[in-house]
């Protein structure tokens, strides 16, 4: 059944019922408690593939130490990358860095306001350019993400293509309620309509999700629907793993001190039987700007 056809596809009293359980059962985070651009901003690159509970000190920490893009853009991008360590993917690091100094160039120090502007800075796509719309500024967008994908999927009970996923969400939007609307979907989401087990009947809006009445058959409509990720592969041992641990090896505090040798930095990042391995993975570091050969060593930043 198209979710463009369905009578049933959350209505007034659709709406209305999930936003009232959303008032009831609101999850607290530090990032939810603010409509400050730059700390929604921060706190929606740290969210990106990691989990909420992993952030919320981090994230504390971040915008105490650099509440402002002019103090993010005067740091060294080696530090940044010192603080990163553990949040995963630290390319997202250095684009914060960059969109912090082209905030202060480009926007006078403000984060900017539309979502044109948004998508101009490092690392910001659509979802978060409009998370940053809707959290801060409390435009009337929706805000996908895999598990607001799931329920959009589910509700409508066939899988979406991406445009037809953004347009469905936006329509669905509660007026003047965008903030309320989007943090209760990611609600829902997280605490009921779960990947697997959904609990349908603890859902506010079971009666208007055309998967649920029709007895939550196989496929699953939101297995590889717009916005719904794909089953990651293992950590343990990828590049990403060792990326990191090759990152973490070059946290000297004092950066006057010595820095580990081809030879070391391999043998530390648990890769001296595989140089070939190493070599490649340095080099794609050193593309991304995340760290610096200096003759036969390295550093972190660019």
């Amino acid at each position: 059944m198209s979710s463009v056809d369905n009578d049933l596809y959350l209505n007034a009293a659709g709406q209305s019922a999930l936003l009232q359980w959303a008032e009831d059962h609101r999850r607290a985070f530090p990032w939810r408690e603010t409509r400050d651009p730059w700390q929604v901003l921060v706190s929606e690159v740290m969210l990106q593939q990691t989990q909420a509970a992993r952030v919320v000190e981090r994230f504390e920490r971040f915008v105490e130490r650099w509440p402002d893009p002019s103090c993010l853009a005067l740091e060294p991008l080696a530090e940044v990358l010192r603080f990163w360590q553990g949040l995963g993917y630290p390319r997202r690091a250095k684009n914060l860095h960059l969109a912090a100094e082209l905030i202060v160039s480009r926007f006078s120090g403000k984060v900017p306001s539309t979502i044109d502007d948004l998508l101009s800075l490092p690392g910001v796509g659509q979802y978060t350019a409009r998370a940053v719309m809707v959290f801060a500024y409390e435009e009337t967008v929706g805000v996908v993400d895999t598990n607001v994908g799931r329920l959009l999927a589910r509700w409508s009970g066939s899988s979406m293509k991406p445009n037809q996923a953004q347009q469905v969400a936006d329509a669905l939007v509660a007026p003047s309620r965008s903030w309320e609307w989007n943090q209760g979907l990611f609600d829902l989401a997280a605490t009921v309509c779960l990947k697997r087990g959904p609990r349908c009947a603890s859902c506010p809006v079971q009666n208007w999700c055309v998967w649920s009445i029709d007895g939550c058959p196989e496929p699953d409509p939101a297995v590889g629907s717009a916005g719904v990720s794909a089953t990651q592969a293992r950590f343990a041992e990828s590049d990403r793993d060792y990326r990191g641990r090759i990152l973490r090896a070059l946290e000297i505090p004092d950066q006057s001190e010595t820095r580990p040798g081809r030879s070391t930095l391999a043998e530390e990042a648990g890769l001296s039987a595989d140089l070939t391995r190493f070599d490649r993975l340095c080099l794609g570091l050193e593309r991304d700007g995340l760290l610096t050969r200096e003759g036969v060593s390295w550093r972190l930043g660019n």
